[in-house]
């Protein structure tokens, strides 16, 4: 095993959580809540000391890269209230279905956002979009060989803010550029799109399974 290899090894987020000797919650909305431990951490000199954190406490969400024949990204346009901006998104949503493996949340929200389903799937990123104080974490997954589905067979309702989300299909190096040049912000739509442009440059063999 080489030097690199071997750091490759090393370099890898892992599982831990520190003793928390209360917790009171500050708040309880319909998507997330607001948590307040007291958290025992190392203070330097070989003791500890509690220290008080907020959390968000969110239950994740998922995001689907949907990839035609041609290479072409889809994004849906939405409204943002808490930024204040109409932003080009991957159809993505929240884990809100008790038990609902992720790829399945990805699978039905690229049904109901977009009317599209597809036979491959594989995942593409993981990650904690805010890790400093929030609980949410992020699966993005690529999902490519699309069938679209006609309006009248999806059994799902648009409103609000789903109600008018104008779609185009992007070339994925043009996406990638968009990116990079601070024309999208989204920030599971960035991390995905650089991700999938990455993953292609092997035709996506490396990528696990979703």
């Amino acid at each position: 095993m080489t030097g690199e290899q071997r750091a490759m090894t090393r370099v890898a987020d892992y599982p831990e959580s520190w003793p928390v000797e209360k917790s009171v919650d500050r708040y309880s909305g319909a998507k997330a809540g607001m948590r307040t431990d007291w958290v025992r951490m190392p203070d330097g000199d070989g003791g500890d000391e509690v220290v008080q954190r907020d959390r968000l406490v969110h239950p994740g969400a998922v995001v689907a890269l949907a990839l035609d024949a041609e290479e072409r990204v889809l994004l849906l346009r939405q409204y943002r209230h808490a930024v204040g901006h109409q932003l080009w998104e991957l159809p993505a949503g929240m884990r809100d279905v008790e038990g609902e493996p992720p790829v399945r949340t990805a699978q039905r929200e690229l049904l109901e956002e977009a009317g599209y389903r597809a036979a491959l799937w594989h995942e593409l990123a993981d990650f904690f979009p805010s890790a400093g104080f929030s609980t949410e974490r992020i699966q993005v997954y690529l999902a490519r060989d699309l069938t679209e589905v006609p309006a009248e067979e999806i059994d799902f309702e648009r409103v609000h803010e789903e109600a008018d989300m104008p779609a185009e299909w992007v070339p994925l190096d043009e996406a990638a550029a968009a990116v990079l040049c601070g024309r999208l912000h989204n920030g599971a739509t960035v991390v995905g799109i650089l991700a999938a442009q990455a993953a292609a440059r092997d035709g996506f063999r490396t990528l696990r399974p979703a």
